[in-house]
This record gives C-alpha cells, sequence and structure tokens, in this order.
C-alpha cells in the first residue's frame, strides 16, 4: 500500500475510487472479538444497508468509521483518512445520525440549527455549502415547529430534528443508525424520499443500519449482512434472494384442489399450466423469496 503520511486532513493512504475501505477489520473486547475480518467497500452516491443480528456488531462498525473507536485490527479508511485521526476538517465533511439525542431541549429548531450550521462554514466546499437553515426545515418536515422548543416536540419530529441534525453541513458521507425508529408512515415515507434526494442530487454517500427490511429494499443499492464477526452477504435485495434462492414457488388451484411447486423457470412453468389446462387454473400465484426471507435463511445458516 505504500508509505503511509501524516496530513493536516488526517492519515493519507492513497487515493481511492472508494468513499469507504474496510478490509480485515477486527474489533475484540478482552476476550470477545466482534468483528474478525470484516471487508467491504463503498464508491460515491451509494446507499449501502447494514443489517444483522443483535450483537452482530453493526454499531461498532459504523463507530469505527466515525472514528469514534479505535478497532483491535485491519484497515478502515473514510475519505482517504483513517477515521481515528481525522481533524474537524475531515470531520465536518461527514454526517452522524445516532439512535437517540436529547441535548439542548430549551433550543428553538431554528435557533439550534442555524447555530449548528455556523461550525461548517470555516471548513465548507463551495460546491457543497451546509443547508440554509429555512431549506433544512422544510425538508425535514418541521416548517410548522421551526420556532418550537426541542423539549416540547413529538418523539418523531424530535427524531425529524436529529436527521436535520446530521445533514446540517451537507455532507459527503452520511451515517444513519435506526434513523426512522419512532416514525409513524407518513415521516417513514418524507425520510425515504429525503434519503433519495441526498444520494442522487448531491451525490451523498449513505451507510445505515436498520432492523426494517422493507426500509432496506426500498432505500439501498445494496445490502450488507453483518453475521459472525463477518460480512457474509453483500448485493442487492434482488440479487441476494436470487442467491439465496433459486426456486420461486408457483400456488395454484384446479377443480378445488390447491397445488405449490417450487420451479427455477416460473413463467416457463406457468405457461405450461395454462396450455394444459386453460381456464380451468384459478388463484394463480408466483411467490419468489422476500429480503425477509433471504436474511432469516442467511442469518440462520451462519448460526449453524
Amino acid at each position: 500500500m505504500g508509505a503511509v503520511k501524516e496530513l493536516a486532513g488526517g492519515v493519507d493512504l492513497g487515493k481511492s475510487a472508494a468513499v469507504i475501505e474496510v478490509s480485515g477489520l477486527r474489533m475484540a473486547y478482552g476476550q470477545h472479538e466482534v468483528l474478525r475480518g470484516v471487508e467491504f467497500s463503498v464508491a460515491a452516491g451509494e446507499v449501502i444497508a447494514l443489517l444483522g443480528p443483535n450483537g452482530a456488531g453493526k454499531t461498532t462498525t459504523i463507530e469505527i468509521l466515525e472514528g469514534f473507536r479505535v478497532p483491535s485490527g485491519g484497515i478502515a479508511r473514510v475519505l482517504d483518512t483513517v477515521p481515528a485521526r481525522g481533524d474537524e476538517r475531515w470531520r465536518a465533511r461527514l454526517g452522524v445520525v445516532l439512535q437517540s439525542w436529547r441535548d439542548h431541549g430549551r433550543w428553538k429548531v431554528h435557533q439550534l440549527l442555524d447555530h449548528l450550521g455556523r461550525y461548517y462554514e470555516p471548513y465548507a466546499n463551495p460546491a457543497r455549502r451546509p443547508f440554509d437553515t429555512a431549506e433544512l426545515i422544510e425538508a425535514v418536515g418541521l416548517a410548522q415547529h421551526a420556532g418550537r422548543r426541542i423539549n416540547r416536540l413529538s418523539g418523531g419530529q424530535r427524531r425529524r430534528l436529529d436527521v436535520a441534525i446530521g445533514i446540517v453541513g451537507r455532507p459527503e458521507v452520511l451515517f444513519l443508525d435506526e434513523p426512522t425508529a419512532g416514525f409513524d408512515p407518513q415521516a417513514r415515507r418524507d425520510f425515504h424520499d429525503l434519503v433519495h434526494r441526498l444520494s442522487d442530487l448531491d451525490d451523498t454517500t449513505i451507510l445505515l443500519t436498520t432492523h426494517d427490511l422493507d426500509e432496506a429494499e426500498k432505500l439501498a443499492d445494496r445490502i450488507l449482512i453483518l453475521a459472525g464477526g463477518r460480512i457474509v452477504a453483500d448485493g442487492s435485495a434482488d440479487r441476494l434472494s436470487r442467491e439465496s434462492s433459486r426456486d420461486a414457488q408457483v400456488r395454484w388451484s384446479r377443480d378445488g384442489e390447491h397445488f405449490v411447486h417450487a420451479t427455477q423457470d416460473a413463467t416457463g412453468f406457468v405457461r405450461g399450466l395454462f396450455e394444459q389446462h386453460g381456464d380451468e387454473i384459478g388463484d394463480l400465484e408466483v411467490r419468489r423469496a422476500t429480503l425477509e426471507d433471504t436474511y432469516m435463511a442467511i442469518v440462520k445458516r451462519e448460526e449453524a
């Protein structure tokens, strides 16, 4: 890899097309090894969902990438910088939304966001200026509550503010840890629209953890499944489903009887059914493995 050079912006490991690079990452707490050689990379503008059972090491991985923890071994770098050595200029290029945040309850929404936005001004890239406060409040759906004290917000409104705090500096890389916990369905839909906008228009790279598999499928370009201390699956929801179970289930009824058949060629099988039985076929359904089916199968396989 070459010599590691200390620079003002952190540690330069040589330019790479990847915005996030993780190789052989290990983390142990005493005798308990949580991460055992985690490897993955993320390109600019990708939205990645990191899934895994409780205790799999998702939060540990995120905290290493944010610079809050130093790994026991391996390499992690974000924006060509070792996270634990990143300086303020590097940190200004990141956004972080934690699972909970309870400070500054007496501030009003617009006051806090305006105040935080000023911290990013000295480090701002002219092409990525911090969000205008009014624009940001509108984007997260808090326009009607801009003048309200934070300690008077509902749980869902508070969570929207958490997201606003994480993106106020218009980050190049955004880390989201269970971002929609406590959201109602409309707030969740609004948040999904915001994530797509950040990724599509601002080319923001997003790494999120979630237990909501439907959310992961809607938001992520790629899904990483962490189990047993390693990445055990990496791909789109469709690709993971195809690789996990190549067979589709065809269900139908005929003459009052119900039938189920597993096949790799559902289209050909259904065509044959109608050629043979025509209008006698009823209640036809073709079911492929869902992301939940795939996730459970992969995790159970690793646990076994």
